[in-house]
């Protein structure tokens, strides 16, 4: 068994464990605290200033993650035991180099690389180990993707091989369509602006019944599963999730199968023998009741919200003590909640251009139950996820209900 030991509790002392969180949005923002509730010294890194993760960690730094020489410059004035990835755009040959030079990057370089990109990930996953997935090709041109999309027939999805979070997609219903598609993929990737041309995934519209959200963790101990995560998502980002999600016990058993092995399968090509840490493993549950495998996440999950209030140790807990070298297991990551009662999280999100003042958190708060996470982002220009309000209720449905309305009952202005 491998074992870690790193110094804890001297944050400002002389050998203090430093972790580098490379992305200080809201997940970044509760891993920080995780960390810091263990003694971690935590430098919290973003492209701008007074990101949520940064406004709880001891240091922070603004750095465009995605300029390779910026990133390089960042690590060596930092000098970090751990690197934590928490966003995409991230210059991923310099992780490759840092771990070789003896930091851990959680839960490893390749790893990082490759669920960040579409094309690597579904290789392995389709083609390595076998996974249910649906049927997709790839194409490096305008040309390719009219004839994948001609094979893989209509409507069709396409999205470029490097992005989240739905930006660059487009569902294409008709072959008079794929023009459209392909310049959206290409202006809405991550790194657009760098003048090159993104590869593309041109994947069949399923027949979908619903989306589900298997937390799944590697640590010393081996690899566990969370209780699935049920979500409502809107235009690509999450908006609602909770726990149980109440499945079918087939889909349970397959669901946990596929999560397993994906997970399992990116540990065993890490590179290392410390590739720990908390995985989101997206999957679709199809009309039919099949399960197919979507894509992973190396870190927590937005719809992982939800186990601040559903499990005594929430999916940021989970990251901290498996990237220190603490064994998870399967009691580690049940649910916690009473019999015969359910957890659900909504996302709080505000429109409009300024700063966001929230107002009568005593009112929202009045009900025992639930609970409010503010993420506190400087400033809304458009329409942004600023909270997450928590609820416990009788089932599902309640406790939806209880967390939309604890939402709601915060007054939020625009300054």
């Amino acid at each position: 068994m491998t074992k870690i030991d790193c110094a804890l509790g001297t944050p400002n002392g002389k050998h203090p464990t430093r972790a580098l969180l490379l992305g200080s949005g809201e997940l970044g923002k509760e891993v920080a605290i995780s960390l810091t509730r263990l003694g971690v010294r935590v430098i919290a890194a973003d492209s701008y200033a007074d990101a949520p993760a940064q406004q709880v960690a001891h240091e922070a730094r603004v750095v465009d993650m995605a300029n390779a020489d910026a990133l390089r410059a960042l690590i060596a004035d930092v000098r970090p035991d751990i690197i934590i990835p928490e966003v995409e755009a991230i210059a991923t040959s310099v992780l490759e180099t840092a771990e070789h030079d003896g930091v851990r990057v959680v839960p490893s370089a390749r790893i990082a690389a490759t669920c960040m990109d579409r094309e690597a990930l579904r290789t392995l996953a389709a083609q390595e180990l076998g996974l249910p997935t649906t049927p997709f090709r790839f194409a490096g041109s305008l040309d390719e993707l009219k004839e994948a999309a001609g094979a893989i027939g209509f409507p069709c999805v396409v999205k470029p091989v490097m992005s989240s979070s739905g930006h660059g997609q487009s569902v294409v219903r008709a072959a008079d369509g794929i023009e459209d598609a392909w310049t959206a993929a290409q202006q809405g990737r991550r790194a657009h602006d760098e003048g090159d041309v993104s590869r593309v995934i041109v994947e069949r519209l399923v027949d979908l019944d619903y989306e589900l959200t298997m937390l799944t963790v590697s640590s010393v101990a081996g690899v566990v599963v969370c209780e699935p995560i049920g979500q409502r998502q809107q235009d690509g980002d999450y908006r609602d999730s909770w726990q149980p999600a109440n499945v079918a016990a087939d889909v349970l058993e397959e669901s946990r199968r596929i999560a397993h092995a994906v997970v399992e399968g990116l540990v065993a090509r890490a590179g290392t023998d410390t590739a720990w840490g908390v995985f989101g493993v997206e999957l679709f549950v199809l009309k039919d009741g099949s399960v197919l495998f979507n894509e992973v996440s190396p870190r927590p999950h937005d719809t992982g919200m939800v186990t601040m209030i559903s499990q005594r140790l929430s999916e940021f807990d989970l990251h901290a003590r498996a990237m220190l070298g603490v064994p998870v297991k399967d009691g580690h990551v049940a649910l916690d909640i009473p019999k015969y009662t359910a957890a659900a999280s909504h996302a709080i999100v505000v429109e409009g251009h300024g700063e966001a003042e929230f107002h009568d958190l005593d009112e929202a708060l009045a009900q025992p139950g639930v609970d409010v996470r503010v993420f506190a982002k400087p400033k809304v220009d458009g329409h942004r996820r600023m909270g997450v309000a928590l609820a416990l209720g009788a089932d599902v449905e309640e406790a939806r209900v209880r967390a939309v309305e604890t939402a709601q009952a915060l007054q939020i202005s625009i300054v």
